[in-house]
């Protein structure tokens, strides 16, 4: 018969036999219970790499550096007229005086140095607006010299855009009023109509002006054309269910 005696160990060893078994993980958080200082990690990068990858700055093409030679011109290109308020100018005219100038300012004086309009490029006569040939000079139904040369002063040119926004206003009352009548007579109109025919005119009849009508266009429609969009959107569409 076999007997089953305790081992009578001390708490010392059993102790020693749980951290031995029980450890803690090597992660950080496990680190700092066990009283192991933590390790950073770092990513080191070789700055004498001469071999593989290049300098992102030398790998641009010459199309790709005349383009943003020409993006910089174009953002920093001068204004040829600075239109300036009446106190910013006597601000910047004190400014001057006290030697403290702008870059716009120092820009404008080179300009100014260099010949003035001439130098920026615009002409003394007046310039043509539209495609060259066939504005209405070039095609001859306005003669130049009949043009009216107006030279007109700020306070004439406030009296004259004041006086079109009269008449600009009046035309929009005339317009308002006779919409406003159209409306009316039309309600009357409708009311006076049996009862049958009342609930038929009230639905607005879009025939003539449908909603799915394409733009006026100058030339003649393709025949088939809208089809043919219609046909490859659905195809579209359905690639894309299928994606």
């Amino acid at each position: 018969m076999l007997r089953i005696t305790r081992t009578q160990q001390p708490l010392q060893s059993l102790t020693h036999q749980f951290l031995q078994r029980c450890s803690v993980s090597g992660t950080s958080k496990g680190k700092g219970k066990d009283g192991v200082a933590k390790k950073r990690s770092k990513v080191t990068t070789n700055k004498n790499k001469k071999s593989g990858s290049q300098d992102p700055s030398r790998s641009f093409s010459r199309q790709d550096s005349e383009r943003n030679r020409l993006y910089d011109q174009c953002i920093n290109a001068p204004t040829p007229v600075r239109y300036l308020k009446p106190k910013d100018r006597a601000r910047e005219a004190e400014r001057e005086k006290l030697g403290l100038l702008s870059k716009d300012r120092i820009r404008e004086k080179e300009i100014l140095k260099k010949g003035g309009r001439q130098a920026m490029g615009v002409p003394d006569e007046p310039m043509i607006i539209g495609t060259p040939g066939l504005d209405l000079i070039s095609l001859g139904l306005v003669d130049v010299d009949k043009i009216p040369k107006y030279e007109l002063t700020e306070e004439d040119g406030m009296k004259l855009a004041k006086e079109y926004s009269r008449v600009l206003m009046r035309k929009h009352r005339a317009r308002q009023a006779a919409l406003t009548n159209c409306l009316k007579c039309k309600n009357e109109a409708i009311e006076a109509l049996p009862e049958n025919l009342k609930t038929a005119a009230l639905i607005p009849d879009l025939t003539p002006f449908p909603a799915g009508s394409f733009m006026a266009t100058l030339t003649p429609p393709i025949e088939g054309y809208s089809e043919k969009i219609n046909e490859a959107a659905k195809k579209s569409a359905g690639m894309q269910k299928i994606r």
